[in-house]
């Protein structure tokens, strides 16, 4: 079977996107979730919501265009479509009429590959070494990064044996790293990896600083957050933890936020999507970095070493570092469902009060109070049962992945941001 391919291009004629033609079923272009390729309203008005559909016919190579009852029509090298219509490689899609808020496509046919003989004279050279032909594609489709690191951090934790301090922070980092790398391909646009890396040292630099003691002195002093005095029953550690854990933690986490909003306003237009705070995927995020930044600092600076101490007045170190990783590995791999949940939940508000500036106060309070009171659920659930816990857990981060993709709806950049759900080829 022939492959197929349509090329998103500008105004010039400049391809924007490829995406690739499934051969089994058609291709729904709209701005409907549920199409395959999907087309954001705020770029492209003049689109459907199910605009048409690209099919593969029986005939080898054979593919038609269909319009699915568009309101401004679809038009193939100027001629508009009524019904369904045969394709040819390089014929020209036009989705509504031709001006700025129609889109464009071009469509590619590539021809089948004829059979290769049996044995090994059809064999090409790249097909023996396939690293040979791939190179680019290993870079560009991020497959060689993750195993690089990957391998990085095992060398590295192999070398650290018999040094649980090290061995410790490398597993807690890498961990991390790879829950982080989840939300970020969820979310599905580029933001500058030095900057979120400066987000999550900046967070963690703040908890070192006085400034934190000024958030505990107002959060667990001034307002009713004292956890530790709160009666150890659900409704009194809800309180607690609510203004001493939520309100305290999610408003610090938000810093970077605030920072990246303040330095993307400062800066030219072709750095400003990349490191400020323009739309709710920027707060997401920034917001999940910054709870990295927290987790790592909270767990290993914290939660690890007092329970390693706390084993080890028994005298059995080997049992202080087993329990300390027992406590490690579900603390940072909890951490997409607890702090970068409710950060990056937060920080989808943030971004919609940028996106929405004439709302702003109730959206920072709607975002703040919800993602301070999924904070304090999950801290106050351990005193019901590891059940409870569980079901917030869940929610966390079903709030979150609903943000993402509510996010990915509202981009004004959707069509430029790589989507997971999409069959793409650079």
């Amino acid at each position: 079977m022939s492959e197929a391919f349509l090329h998103l291009i500008d105004a010039a004629g400049v391809i924007q996107r490829t995406y690739a033609l499934s051969a089994l079923q058609e291709t729904k272009v709209g701005r409907e979730l549920d199409c395959q390729i999907i087309l954001g309203h705020d770029q492209f008005g003049g689109v459907s919501r199910y605009h048409l559909s690209v099919r593969p016919l029986a005939e080898l190579g054979i593919w038609e265009v269909c319009d699915l009852g568009s309101s401004n029509g679809t038009w193939v090298n100027g001629e508009r479509v009524m019904g369904c219509q045969r394709l040819q490689s390089g014929d020209r899609l036009v989705l509504g009429a031709v001006d700025s808020q129609s889109a464009q496509f071009l469509i590619a046919i590539a021809e089948p590959m004829p059979p290769q003989p049996s044995g090994t004279g059809g064999v090409s050279l790249s097909q023996l070494l396939p690293i040979l032909s791939t190179g680019k594609d290993l870079r560009q489709k991020a497959f060689l990064l993750p195993g690089v690191l990957t391998v990085l951090a095992v060398v590295l934790m192999f070398a650290t044996i018999g040094n649980f301090p090290l061995f410790a922070a490398l597993l807690a980092v890498y961990l991390a790293g790879a829950g982080f790398s989840v939300v970020y391909h969820l979310c599905g646009k580029d933001k500058s990896w030095w900057m979120l890396l400066l987000s999550a040292l900046c967070t963690a630099g703040v908890l070192l600083t006085p400034v934190f003691s000024g958030f505990v002195f107002v959060f667990r002093g001034l307002l009713p957050g004292d956890i530790e005095r709160a009666a150890n029953s659900f409704l009194p550690q809800l309180v607690a933890h609510f203004f001493g854990a939520g309100l305290l933690e999610e408003l610090l986490k938000a810093i970077p936020i605030g920072i990246m909003w303040l330095v993307g306003r400062f800066c030219g237009t072709r750095w400003r999507d990349r490191l400020g705070v323009q739309e709710p995927l920027d707060g997401i995020l920034i917001g999940t970095a910054s709870a990295v930044g927290f987790t790592l600092l909270e767990t290993m600076g914290q939660y690890v070493p007092n329970l390693v101490r706390e084993v080890l007045a028994s005298g059995d170190e080997g049992a202080a570092y087993f329990v300390g990783l027992q406590l490690l590995i579900p603390r940072i791999l909890g951490s997409i469902a607890g702090h970068m949940a409710y950060s990056g939940y937060f920080g989808y508000f943030i971004g919609l009060a940028v996106l929405k500036p004439k709302a702003w106060p109730l959206i920072l309070s709607i975002g703040y109070v919800t993602s301070s009171g999924l904070h304090a659920f999950w801290n106050a659930s351990a005193s019901v049962s590891l059940w409870v816990s569980a079901v917030v857990g869940v929610l966390s981060y079903a709030f979150l992945a609903a943000a993402i993709l509510k996010a990915r709806l509202l981009s004004p950049s959707r069509s430029q941001n790589f989507a997971t759900r999409l069959t793409q080829r650079p």
